[in-house]
């Protein structure tokens, strides 16, 4: 009986590990384009990631066209194989577009661009319209609000700074550190002896 309740203990701890790890990577399970870090630290030139979907079956993404906000200046970008870039000024005032052409992305995978860029302005939230053109000549406007089907890429500017998806970082430790005392709890209960 005491050997069924510490399975059953390590098996609760599992579970909480497991179910921590499913928190931490569930943004992955959402298809859409995405800008990384999420959160940023204003006046520091760091890398910057802009990831977009290919959803569609029986087409590919051959363009992508990222919209510059006002706040944030754009240093240099990361070479990308099979795509070519064009830069769209703002008379003086630093990008205001981008436009990635020439690849083929098939459906279940991403467009991924890096770029160098600092948060200038005072904005608590950025958000980055992205146009994306798929083979078939449709196009996907990801320039919604948050609770859209087409949200719009967002990066907060922080004056401290963050990583990505430090709310889900620290929501899965919490929950893998109750399943670890769940677990804990079980093997203790289960050195009890019955009476």
């Amino acid at each position: 009986m005491t050997s069924s309740r510490a399975r059953l203990g390590v098996r609760a701890g599992a579970a909480g590990l497991v179910l921590a790890a499913v928190l931490a990577w569930a943004p992955a399970a959402f298809a859409h384009a995405e800008i990384s870090p999420p959160v940023a630290k204003t006046g520091v030139t760091q890398q910057f990631t802009l990831a977009v979907p290919t959803e569609k079956a029986n087409a590919t993404t051959t363009q992508v066209e990222l919209t510059v906000p006002a706040g944030v200046a754009i240093d240099s970008f990361e070479p990308e194989p099979g795509w070519t870039r064009k830069e769209v000024g703002n008379g003086g005032n630093g990008l205001r577009k981008i436009l990635w052409t020439g690849g083929h992305v098939p459906a279940g995978e991403d467009a991924v661009f890096r770029f160098l860029g600092t948060l200038t302005g005072g904005e608590r939230d950025y958000a980055f319209p992205v146009r994306q053109t798929y083979s078939d000549g449709s196009v996907v406007d990801w320039d919604g609000p948050e609770s859209s089907d087409t949200p719009s890429p967002v990066v907060e500017g922080s004056s401290l700074g963050g990583g990505p998806s430090t709310l889900l970082i620290i929501a899965a430790l919490v929950v893998g550190g109750v399943g670890v005392l769940i677990g804990l709890l079980g093997l203790v209960a289960g050195r009890r002896p019955l009476t």
